[in-house]
């Protein structure tokens, strides 16, 4: 397998006994090895804010991984689960697309070992770094589809990659490839988007759900629209940017949504797409645990990646 940076670090957190009664992530991780058989959800972290640097954000996300993995770690499992950890891919010296390379060929690997992956963030100039390892089930004729829930298009037409221009760059290596990229963005803010965004959007033929239309109320129309997306794909990779939540929920990221989408809408649809059978990659990006209070945004994201696997495994309903 690629060789990561860093080798999983053991996991620890609240022990109230032995057996599956009292089972937590931190009692049920391993560490990956190429030789574990297929169907394990695997763990990546991307330890990288370069991307977030770039976009001239505030920095801190590189830290994410191992804030999520401590959110994590006491978390109640309802039954065994092979749950795995691969260890980190890091940028260092602002060598943002050596890491992005690099930990592309580490999703690779793992899913072609039959894995589902999880990659923790990291800003989001990790999607880009998961599309790389994804591409290839496109490459070899699945219909792959990316869903973004995010407040930002993240469409940017800057020379130099930064977390605003992951999505880009996919529509663009789709392009070369002879492909049209399968993209859909639910939560897009309106004041976070500029109409050349909009129009970069429409041109690629992006579908998008504002966040002033994601409300409870609204849920119907969300089922509606994660459906149809669902309907034209066969493999699905979900990024979500914790910026798609509202600040009191998530204010621990770079830019904190003045609106956002409800914490409860946001859950339902990762229970859609976790339960359509079409999952196979999932990142959770702009945690940034320096600017979070009472580890409120690494809580929720942690709740949101226990909910998704758990789903995905059938453990929960």
């Amino acid at each position: 397998m690629t060789a990561v940076d860093h080798p999983p670090a053991p996991w620890s957190g609240r022990d109230d006994g032995p057996g599956p009664a009292h089972l937590r992530w931190h009692s049920a991780i391993s560490p990956f090895t190429p030789e574990t058989p297929p169907g394990a959800s695997v763990l990546v972290g991307f330890r990288s804010d370069e991307g977030v640097r770039r976009n001239k954000g505030r920095t801190g996300a590189a830290t994410g991984p191992a804030a999520l993995r401590q959110a994590l770690s006491s978390m109640a499992l309802p039954r065994p689960a092979r749950v795995m950890d691969a260890g980190d891919v890091a940028v260092e010296d602002g060598d943002l697309e050596s890491g992005q390379r690099r930990l592309g060929a580490v999703v690779t690997e793992l899913l072609d070992g039959g894995h589902f992956v999880t990659v923790l963030g990291g800003g989001h100039e990790v999607a880009y770094a998961s599309y790389l390892g994804i591409a290839s089930v496109a490459a070899a004729g699945a219909r792959l589809g990316v869903l973004n829930l995010d407040a930002h298009f993240d469409l940017r037409a800057d020379p130099t990659p930064s977390s605003g221009t992951p999505f880009r760059q996919m529509a663009a290596d789709e392009a070369a490839a002879g492909r049209v990229l399968n993209y859909a963005v639910l939560g897009i803010s309106q004041p976070s988007n500029t109409v050349a965004l909009f129009e970069t959007a429409a041109t690629l033929g992006v579908r998008y759900r504002l966040d002033e239309d994601c409300t409870a109320a609204d849920m119907p129309g969300v089922r509606g629209f994660v459906e149809e997306f669902l309907a034209t794909v066969d493999v699905v990779y979900l990024t979500i940017d914790l910026d798609v939540l509202p600040a009191p929920v998530a204010p621990g990221v770079s830019a904190p949504a003045a609106y956002g989408v409800p914490l409860e809408v946001i859950e339902r649809v990762c229970d859609l797409v976790a339960g359509s059978g079409k999952l196979a990659l999932l990142d959770v990006a702009e945690l940034n645990p320096d600017l979070d209070i009472d580890h409120r945004t690494a809580r929720t994201a942690a709740r949101l990646i226990h909910r998704i696997v758990t789903r995905r495994d059938g453990q929960l309903n």
